[in-house]
């Protein structure tokens, strides 16, 4: 968290900030019983056995916007307020999803130690595609999803999209210049799929084996939203097989992602551990953005 937005509520409140206290959980159990907020990311599990422990509990601030940690319907049941960071890394996420698009894409900035050493691989890098004209498939198109949209039009794609929430005939598509089309249609026609979804039941292994096999052979996914979106063995297996053209993860279903994982060691991969929401600017923003939020709240049930 930043620290400047720590130094907010703790101007105003007895804080307590350790950024490590999530791998300590007896510590944070102690530590919640006088409590009256928590402050989390996404690996602290707010369930019902720590809420158990936080009888005082009134807010619970979340630095980013996915909820899965926390049990929702059981701070509901205890009148305790739930605030994610809506929008405030927003801009992170969709600058991630382009920024590895475009290196997927282009495929030659793997070069460096061989060129370093005085290789010349001019022939195979010469390949790689450009972003501009190809088609960009956005599954889920709340914030995030319109902010991608609005950086792939500025670089000339085309951009189509879905999303179960948002009716065809939604101002939304045509203020964003997005045509609304199928999943299956999304899938089987874009050059670039990116997805932003909430893990839920009928999300999750949403990108199995059957649907992987609908892409195009040399499309991208980038999953920057929930793990257990994507079935990672079947990623791997149709990227060993050259059946996709490449991936992006920032999330997995076990994070970090175990030792031993089937992605490890697959062509045209781009692993990154959770951060594609978070930068500098972001964490400012997300940080002040709870920050006041959860004193708001403390102060409204003062």
């Amino acid at each position: 968290m930043d620290e400047a937005a720590v130094a907010r509520l703790a101007a105003l409140h007895s804080t307590l900030y350790d950024e490590n206290l999530v791998l300590r959980r007896d510590e944070l159990k102690a530590a919640l019983a006088r409590a009256d907020a928590l402050i989390v990311r996404n690996r602290t599990q707010v369930d019902v056995d720590l809420l158990a422990t936080a009888p005082a509990l009134r807010v619970v601030g979340r630095l980013g916007v996915g909820l899965d940690n926390i049990d929702v319907a059981a701070c509901a049941a205890r009148g305790i307020e739930v605030i994610p960071a809506a929008g405030a890394n927003t801009l992170a996420v969709a600058e991630y999803v382009i920024g590895t698009a475009m290196l997927l894409l282009r495929g030659a900035y793997g070069a460096t130690v061989a060129v370093a050493a005085g290789e010349w691989p001019r022939g195979p890098l010469s390949r790689g595609r450009e972003l501009a004209g190809k088609t960009l498939g956005i599954v889920g198109f709340g914030g995030i999803g319109r902010a991608v949209a609005g950086l792939a039009r500025a670089l000339s794609m085309h951009v189509i999209g879905c999303d179960t929430a948002i009716a065809p005939d939604s101002p939304l598509w045509a203020d964003a210049r997005t045509a609304p089309r199928a999943f299956a249609e999304v899938l089987a026609d874009a050059d670039v799929v990116t997805l932003h979804v909430p893990l839920a039941r009928s999300t999750e292994a949403l990108l199995d084996a059957a649907r992987l096999a609908t892409m195009r052979a040399d499309a991208i996914l980038i999953n920057t939203s929930r793990g257990g979106i994507v079935d990672e063995t079947a990623l791997a297996a149709a990227l060993k097989a050259g059946r996709l053209g490449g991936a992006a993860l920032d999330v997995f279903g076990d994070e970090p992602l175990p030792a031993g994982s089937p992605l490890a060691g697959c062509p045209n991969l781009i692993l990154t551990p959770h951060i594609a929401g978070v930068t500098r600017e972001s964490n400012v923003r997300v940080s002040t953005l709870i920050a006041d939020k959860v004193a708001a709240a403390l102060a409204a049930v003062a």
